[in-house]
C-alpha cells in the first residue's frame, strides 16, 4: 500500500472513530462502505481498511448477509469496561493532581461552565461530547502514552453503543457539575479527593445508564457507589 493510501486509511479510521464518539452513526443501521466513503470524501479502499481495523478492535460487528454494525456490548461487558475505566481514570486524576494540571486540561473549566443552565437537546449532546473529551484529557495529561492508548481503545465500544448516548438534561447537568468538581480537586492538587470524585462520578453514570433498561438493573447492582469517607 502506498504512503498516500496509508495516510488516507489512517485519516478515514480517525474520522470514523470520531463519528462513533459523537453518536453520529445509527447503531441499528448497517454501515455502508460506499455511503461512508461518500460521507468522508474518501475512496472505498481506505474506508474498507478502516472498518476492518475497527472490527478487529471489537467496535464493529460484521454480520454475514446483513452487513457491518456498531457492536452492542453485553451488560457484563459494559460493567467490566467501567471497572477498568475507573481504575485508569482514578489513577490518572491522582497523577495529574500531584504533578500539576497542564493548561489544556484547565481550559476545560471555561468550556464546561459555559453549558451551565443549558438544557436544549443540542446543548445536551454537546455536553456529552465535551464530557468524553474531558475524561480523555485527564488521561492525556499524565503524559503516559500507553495509558492513553489503552483508555482510548477501552472506551470506544461504550461510545458506539446505546449506553454511550446522552442521558437527558438531568444527568447531563449532574455530570457537568461533577466534571467541574473533579477539575477543582485536580487543580487544587488534592489527589485523594480527585480520585474519590471520579470514582463516584463513573459509578453514578453507570447506574444512570442501567436505569435506561430494566434488564440492566442486576448488572448495575454489582457496581455501587463508594462510601463517602472523612478526609484526613
Amino acid at each position: 500500500m502506498s504512503q498516500i493510501d496509508g495516510s488516507d486509511r489512517d485519516e478515514a479510521y480517525a474520522r470514523i472513530r470520531r463519528l462513533i464518539a459523537d453518536g453520529a452513526i445509527n447503531p441499528a443501521a448497517p454501515i455502508s462502505e460506499r455511503s461512508m466513503a461518500d460521507r468522508l470524501g474518501f475512496g472505498r479502499t481506505p474506508v474498507r481498511e478502516a472498518l476492518k481495523s475497527l472490527a478487529r478492535e471489537g467496535v464493529l460487528d460484521v454480520v454475514p448477509m446483513r452487513g457491518t454494525f456498531l457492536r452492542q456490548p453485553s451488560l457484563d461487558e459494559v460493567r467490566e469496561i467501567y471497572e477498568v475505566r475507573l481504575a485508569i481514570e482514578s489513577m490518572a486524576a491522582s497523577l495529574v493532581a500531584q504533578r500539576g494540571a497542564p493548561p489544556e486540561l484547565l481550559g476545560f473549566r471555561k468550556r464546561l461552565a459555559g453549558y451551565l443552565g443549558q438544557s436544549d437537546a443540542r446543548s445536551i449532546a454537546a455536553m456529552h461530547r465535551l464530557g468524553w473529551d474531558f475524561h480523555s484529557a485527564i488521561v492525556a495529561a499524565t503524559g503516559n502514552k500507553r495509558m492513553l492508548q489503552t483508555y482510548d481503545a477501552l472506551r470506544l465500544p461504550i461510545m458506539a453503543a446505546r449506553e454511550g448516548r446522552p442521558l437527558g438534561a438531568g444527568q447531563a447537568r449532574r455530570s457537568l457539575i461533577e466534571h467541574l468538581a473533579i477539575l477543582d480537586a485536580i487543580e487544587n492538587g488534592d489527589a485523594p479527593l480527585a480520585q474519590m470524585r471520579i470514582v463516584e462520578h463513573l459509578a453514578g453514570v453507570l447506574e444512570a445508564r442501567a436505569r435506561l433498561d430494566l434488564s440492566a438493573v442486576a448488572g448495575a447492582a454489582t457496581f455501587s457507589r463508594p462510601t463517602q469517607q472523612t478526609r484526613r
